[in-house]
């Protein structure tokens, strides 16, 4: 499961609902939800974040938290 699968299971949404609301296909929200290779694109973050009521800069930080930049020598 991805770490969006993971954010809308702990936030108990039906996903076949964000899919309608989004205009997203239900195929393409199992795939984000399930296929770690996924790429979600920041229109479909979005959208998905408002299906769910929830602020879209709270929600990309949850799902990007484990991102950090590198450490250079300057």
């Amino acid at each position: 499961m991805t770490k969006l699968g993971e954010f809308l299971e702990k936030k108990s949404v039906n996903k076949s609902r964000i899919a309608r609301k989004t205009g997203l296909s239900k195929a393409r929200i199992n795939e984000l939800t399930m296929t770690e290779t996924a790429k979600l694109r920041l229109d479909e973050m979005y959208l998905i974040a408002l299906a769910i009521d929830t602020d879209p800069a709270k929600m990309m930080f949850e799902l990007c938290d484990h991102l950090q930049l590198r450490e250079i020598e300057e």
